[in-house]
């Protein structure tokens, strides 16, 4: 019997109604279920009975067929963290606001069991970034992200001053609210935020993004996925905070040196639709695509005499 891990938003009633349902689908048509510990009591406040029970660590999903997530990016990069290690799917179920990484919509939520217990998904294996700290030339913290590491500076008061370094050579120096390492995953997060470029998942490539920077030269750059990135610290006046996915910190002194690479372990989505990212960004972002005259619409004109 298949195992399916549920992870839910733990502040939407929403997503522990539409968690239970899909559950109990996946129930009748087979399927263990297996919850969080933290997540039980509200679970089985919404009806989930019947179900197996483990802590929220790197190993929840062990031997699990698949993880579905219910809730918006930030509930999926949670879960992501307990999928990674054992490549266990993750299929998002978007309850949130924009939930790029979802491949659901809470109003379809009634066709995911069909879909899994049919086998019909498909899975995209996403690049990650792997982080190490160092200081002193010692590496004193280690850390991975899906999106982004982002290196920030710690005071409100003052920018961080830092070193740009691509593949062992020096490329500029940033007085700068902070830079963002993004993978093309994340360039549709705090990327896009930060004015970086939007790059489709397929697309092997780290990004690097400064924010807000007092500089000539303080252009989004587009690097091989090989490619190794480094950020140090140069103001002894200033302190700076590395955040990797928005979720995980650490602290970094004057003179700290951040490395990113890409990631040894890949991240896996699930996805239900073979629909094209141009899709998903016109939708995600309901972007103006009036007027557009595609193959569809001139066979459509012609059909119609022209009109």
């Amino acid at each position: 019997m298949t195992t399916v891990l549920i992870v839910t938003h733990g502040g939407r009633e929403e997503a522990d109604t539409v968690a239970v349902s899909v559950a109990a689908e996946l129930q009748d048509a087979g399927r263990r279920v297996r919850v969080l510990d933290h997540e039980v009591d509200r679970l089985k406040a919404a009806g989930l009975t019947d179900f197996d029970i483990v802590p929220a660590s790197t190993s929840a999903s062990a031997d699990c067929e698949l993880a579905v997530v219910f809730g918006g990016d930030g509930t999926i990069l949670r879960a992501a963290e307990m999928c990674r290690d054992h490549e266990t799917p993750l299929l998002g179920v978007n309850l949130g606001h924009v939930g790029f990484l979802a491949e659901v919509d809470g109003d379809d939520a009634a066709s995911i069991a069909r879909h899994v217990v049919a086998g019909e998904y498909t899975v995209e294996d996403r690049l990650t970034v792997d982080v190490d700290v160092l200081v002193d030339k010692k590496i004193v913290a280690r850390n991975w992200a899906l999106n982004e590491a982002t290196v920030e500076k710690q005071s409100r008061e003052r920018m961080v001053e830092l070193v740009v370094e691509i593949d062992g050579r020096p490329v500029s120096r940033w007085g700068c609210d902070g830079v963002v390492c993004a993978t093309p995953t994340g360039s549709t997060a705090y990327n896009f935020s930060a004015g970086g470029p939007i790059v489709w998942p397929e697309v092997a490539a780290l990004l690097m993004v400064p924010i807000s920077a007092h500089a000539l030269f303080a252009r989004p750059l587009v690097v091989s996925p090989d490619s190794t990135l480094a950020l140090e610290i140069v103001d002894e006046r200033g302190d700076g905070v590395l955040w990797c996915d928005g979720r995980r910190a650490a602290d970094l002194p004057p003179g700290a040196r951040v490395v990113v690479r890409r990631g040894a372990r890949r991240v896996r989505l699930a996805r239900l639709h073979d629909a094209p990212f141009a899709d998903r960004l016109v939708r995600k972002f309901d972007l103006p695509v009036e007027g557009w005259r595609g193959e569809a619409a001139r066979k459509l004109a012609a059909e119609s005499g022209g009109r």
